[in-house]
């Protein structure tokens, strides 16, 4: 955007946004998408479980450290030891940040800390980045499963065609409509109304809705990509399609998938806030809020006794 004077307006941002984002797909920045980008959030914040200092806000802590990746801990003299977000800068002998920046209109000045010195970084994951880009995806997946239901019901409407050859003959169509819709067992109506061997003109617009309707199998693959999800976050579930016979190896085999990522997550935190209480002298923890390695796998209230679920 080097050659748009800033700050741009929309038709600049259209312009430099269409280059990378299809016109005739709208997932980004849409109601739905929004909507199920906030219901996974939601879910993905819920997997652990934190301790936090009181004065802490506890929403901007997480939202904070879920969508930017990371949170930087320091102390000031008129809020205490607090999190904010911050830039980081400068690299270590591991090419690891050395420094944050903070910006904050209530703190005076911009304040640049060395970390690990004067600030400590908790962070998700190993490349300090947060999940939002999981949970766009998936909620951009939700999101046009959605609209495909809503548009398949439309489609599955069926209505009737009655051809009039005047107005008086419509009206008698409708009224006609109208009282066989309100359930009367006897409607009366104008013998002109059909034709000279008795048939109704009348026909359905759609006349097989049957196999018109698929929202049970688009549903069904919602619940899939939200499996996928879970699977994503460590949150326990077969992520699998419902089989007589699965054998416990199977769902075992997805538990152990579903943990690895989480577990690594759970480590970093760990990891940060062991640096955070030892500098501070906090109390800060987090855990799981369910375990996925004591889950027992579970089907319709039975649990797995004879390796078959």
């Amino acid at each position: 955007m080097s050659n748009i004077d800033i700050p741009a307006s929309y038709i600049d941002k259209n312009i430099y946004n269409s280059s990378f984002s299809p016109s005739t797909v709208h997932c980004k920045d849409a109601r739905l998408q929004r909507f199920f980008r906030k219901y996974l959030l939601q879910k993905a914040i819920a997997v652990f479980k934190w301790t936090l200092p009181k004065a802490w806000d506890k929403d901007f802590f997480l939202y904070t450290l879920y969508g930017l990746g990371f949170v930087a801990v320091f102390n000031t003299d008129r809020f205490g030891t607090i999190p904010q977000p911050a830039t980081l800068g400068g690299y270590n002998v591991f090419y690891h940040p050395s420094y944050a920046i903070i910006t904050n209109p209530l703190l005076p000045g911009i304040a640049r800390k060395q970390i690990d010195i004067d600030c400590t970084i908790i962070k998700l994951q190993p490349d300090y980045s947060g999940i939002m880009d999981v949970v766009n995806y998936y909620a951009d997946m939700l999101a046009l499963c959605s609209q495909s239901v809503g548009m398949n019901l439309i489609n599955t409407h069926t209505a009737f065609i009655f051809p009039a050859n005047g107005k008086a003959m419509a009206e008698s169509y409708k009224k006609m409509f109208d009282e066989v819709a309100k359930g009367n067992p006897a409607v009366i109506t104008d013998k002109n109304l059909f034709t000279d061997t008795g048939e109704a003109p009348w026909t359905p617009f759609v006349a097989n809705v049957k196999n018109l309707y698929i929202s049970d199998q688009i549903l069904a693959d919602m619940r899939k990509i939200e499996n996928q999800f879970l699977t994503e976050l460590g949150i326990p579930n077969t992520n699998t399609e419902k089989r007589e016979r699965m054998i416990s190896d199977e769902v075992n085999s997805n538990n152990a998938e579903t943990s690895l990522r989480a577990d690594m997550w759970l480590e970093e935190l760990k990891d940060g806030i062991d640096k955070t209480n030892e500098m501070f002298n906090l109390s800060l923890s987090v855990e799981w809020r369910i375990n996925p390695h004591k889950e027992e796998v579970v089907n319709n209230g039975t649990s797995d006794s004879d390796g078959l679920i």
